[in-house]
């Protein structure tokens, strides 16, 4: 972590993918006495120190002693903690934002720093198995030293990419969602299999071993997902079969419209806040 050496980070709101992110740093190379982490109960805050060596302090705290602060709160409980952070932060802090909808222009505002840095990044659930997809957005004062900061904290876990903070509504829907789309259809794959007569452990081992090589074969062969799906159907094959009735019952149109749904209530949490 070349460009974050000896910078403290703190991890405010250590939830799931709060730890999973304090992990990550940690296994990065990063050492304990140079993280910190806040959580809203005791328990949790002992928790997390005696699990991982880190201090955890209170949000006042993190924000004066921490050169990087990382939040992970629930983008209704965002307003709150900006309001405890703006009397503690300098102006020399990164601040980097991970909730759904929430501006960089919002998160600025309300911390009522001038010329404050801040990233928002949507990473996403498989951070847990360091196989996230974050994307990364400047806000107005980010420069490229800060998307690179960022791109170090969540690099350790997964993918990153950077967007325009005007698409982050849409790589909330398509990828911060996206992990729940493919749940939502292995699951549906598994039911079908137990229909076909299969016992349960068994759709689900095909399923989700078909589901992991399919989607190596999508990160690695580069080809396009309709070469691939074409490579499985033959003419008049089994395959095909079952693509005319995914079509029939318009799956690809449900696909689209539920994509627009999140992206719509992506924006309706940024104006709700």
């Amino acid at each position: 972590m070349a460009e974050g050496d000896h910078q403290r980070v703190a991890v405010l709101g250590a939830g799931k993918m709060g730890e999973a992110l304090l992990s990550g740093v940690l296994r990065a190379g990063k050492p304990a006495s140079e993280v910190l982490v806040t959580a809203r109960r005791a328990e949790r805050a002992t928790e997390l120190t005696e699990r991982y060596g880190v201090a955890a302090v209170s949000n006042a705290d993190a924000a004066k002693d921490a050169d990087t602060l990382i939040l992970c709160v629930k983008p209704q409980d965002m307003a709150a903690l900006l309001t405890e952070l703006a009397p503690h932060l300098p102006a020399d802090r990164l601040v980097i934002s991970g909730a759904a909808g929430i501006t960089t222009a919002f998160v600025a505002e309300r911390l009522g720093v001038p010329g404050l840095p801040v990233v928002r990044v949507m990473t996403n659930t498989p951070v847990l198995v360091d196989e996230a997809m974050s994307a990364i957005s400047a806000g107005e004062h980010a420069s490229d030293v800060h998307l690179r900061r960022a791109e170090e904290i969540f690099r350790p876990v997964g993918k990153t990419i950077r967007v325009p903070e005007s698409q982050q509504d849409a790589v909330t829907a398509l990828s911060g969602s996206g992990p729940a789309y493919f749940y939502f259809l292995v699951e549906a794959m598994i039911d079908a299999g137990i229909l076909l007569g299969l016992p349960r452990a068994t759709a689900h081992e095909l399923i989700v071993q078909s589901a992991v090589g399919a989607a190596v074969m999508l990160r690695d062969s580069g080809e396009h997902p309709v070469k691939l799906r074409e490579a499985v159907t033959s003419p008049a094959g089994t395959t095909i079969s079952a693509i005319r009735e995914l079509e029939r019952h318009s799956v690809r149109a449900a696909l689209l419209a539920a994509l627009e749904a999140a992206r719509d209530r992506s924006r309706e949490l940024a104006s709700g806040v």
